[in-house]
């Protein structure tokens, strides 16, 4: 029988159901296998009490024949998502001891759906990195090595910890957000499938703000039909979220099996970027041949304001995150730093202590942006360039149904490889950072290894409330990859 840990959730889904194993062995096989592999850090807080409780209660359920979706189903929430009763740190010194006394939409939704809570997932602090090395608990190290060597790589950022450990077998699925691309990115790093989906699908309710029009909750899985599941028990209207979106929720996993027949999928030129490696625009050709071979168009399209999306972005994320980021005081909740002076001198020791570089420079940027002078100049400007952005997509999806892109410009690279450059570091996100500005669904879908033998994914998008076709897209490419490399670092 296949292992505990290598069966997908569709598959897990099944066993469980056929009682060919219980949710408590399911359990109890994940847990040992965090332990066994602690050091690649994915999980900030482990909860085994929880887990063992939650998986009686799904085999009792079980038992009477009244298993929900996902009964029995073990899961790793990304620690930027309010758990009742188990602490919150958005992987930050500030928020290290909080304890939240309520439960966030999306993860209260999985309970309801009878998942089984292994715990929170390492990430970047207040999901601000695309390397998963800002935490205050420590780099994720990525269970993916390059051939012949044996350096530690990132496992891409900010959901690095969810990404990592659903690859390394530490999970049958985790939750994610995706501010820039930091569901897609780090997907294409480990090798596993990850799903942003369109802004107001899925309740922000509970989820510690970063930029608050662009953040977006969504799944990491192995494959295309587990994200689908997961995506389908994540989604809906939530009156407690304004910007939740007030419409039915499609059946996604049925969209899985449809076929890109007929499907017209756009190819945009402004994706082909200067110095991008060959081995991308490889994979990215490979990808567009598979389409056409299951009987999909394939048309050339313009996004003209591509070029402008990042130095966007780094004006729009940074500015809302200065403001969302204000609460943290020192005066109502978590860390607290009193040295003795005045309200002021608590403020700057505390958010001194509490914060680290690359937040406060995220900060300093977006607080520089919206000052008496610059406004107009920078944040005004780049709200225009949105709109324009936005524009663009709206033009080119009136003639194609879907667009597929490369997901990265690289595979991962090593820790510390370019960490002393902020800018080289942004530019991972230069293929995601698109669709979170026009607020559109996107997949990542590993499609094969570089030269070193690390995994590259291809991303596809769609239109608005439209995940049904990504989701048919990637299953396609899935399917035509036949991508079945596995990591060296795995739980078995």
């Amino acid at each position: 029988m296949t292992a505990p840990t290598d069966l997908t959730i569709a598959e897990a889904r099944a066993a469980l159901a056929a009682k060919r194993i219980s949710a408590r062995e399911l359990a109890e096989a994940h847990l040992a296998a965090i332990e066994r592999l602690k050091d690649l850090n994915a999980y900030i807080t482990v909860t085994p009490e929880r887990a063992l409780a939650d998986a009686a209660a799904a085999d009792a359920r079980i038992a009477r024949g009244d298993a929900r979706s996902l009964e029995g189903i073990p899961l790793a929430i990304k620690d930027l998502f309010c758990t009742e009763g188990i602490r919150t740190t958005a992987a930050s010194r500030i928020l290290g001891t909080f304890v939240p006394p309520y439960e966030s939409t999306v993860s209260a939704r999985l309970w309801a759906a009878g998942a089984v809570c292994l715990g929170k997932t390492n990430l970047d602090e207040f999901a601000m990195g695309s390397s998963n090395t800002t935490s205050a608990f420590g780099n994720v190290v990525n269970p993916w090595r390059r051939r012949g060597e044996n350096r530690d790589l990132v496992p891409g950022g900010s959901s690095g910890g969810s990404a990592a450990a659903v690859a390394a077998r530490l999970c049958l699925g985790a939750t994610a957000t995706d501010t820039g691309g930091s569901i897609r990115q780090p997907a294409a790093f480990t090798g596993t499938v990850g799903i942003k989906p369109t802004y107001g699908r899925c309740s922000r309710w509970g989820i510690v703000a970063f930029a608050s029009s662009l953040d977006q909750a969504g799944p990491i899985a192995r494959t295309v039909r587990d994200a689908a599941i997961l995506l389908r028990e994540m989604s809906g209207h939530d009156p407690k979220d304004s910007t939740s979106a007030d419409m039915p929720v499609p059946d996604f996993e049925a969209a899985v099996g449809l076929g890109v027949k007929g499907l017209r999928i756009g190819v945009p030129k402004e994706y082909r970027l200067d110095g991008m490696a060959p081995e991308i625009e490889a994979l990215w050709q490979r990808g567009i041949a598979w389409l056409k071979d299951a009987g999909a168009t394939i048309h050339d399209i313009s996004l003209p304001h591509t070029r402008y999306a990042l130095p966007t972005y780094y004006i729009v994320a940074p500015a809302e995150a200065s403001s969302n980021l204000a609460r943290y005081d020192g005066v109502r909740y978590g860390l607290r730093v009193d040295e003795g002076g005045d309200l002021d001198d608590l403020y700057e020791a505390t958010r001194g202590a509490g914060f680290g570089a690359e937040v406060r420079r995220r900060i300093l940027i977006g607080t520089y942006v919206l000052s008496a002078g610059y406004y107009d100049a920078y944040y005004l400007k780049a709200q225009k360039v949105r709109a324009l952005i936005q524009r663009d997509f709206d033009e080119a999806f009136r003639n194609v149904d879907a667009i597929l892109t490369p997901a990265t410009p690289s595979s991962a690279f090593a820790i510390g490889e370019k960490q002393d450059d902020p800018v080289t570091m942004y530019l991972n996100d230069v293929f995601t950072v698109p669709a979170n500005l026009a607020g559109l669904p996107g997949i990542s879908v590993p499609a094969g290894l570089d030269a070193s033998g690390l995994p590259l994914g291809l991303q596809v998008l769609g239109r608005a409330f439209d995940e049904e076709t990504v989701f048919c897209v990637a299953a396609a490419i899935e399917a035509a990859a036949g991508f079945d490399a596995l990591p060296q670092v795995r739980a078995t």
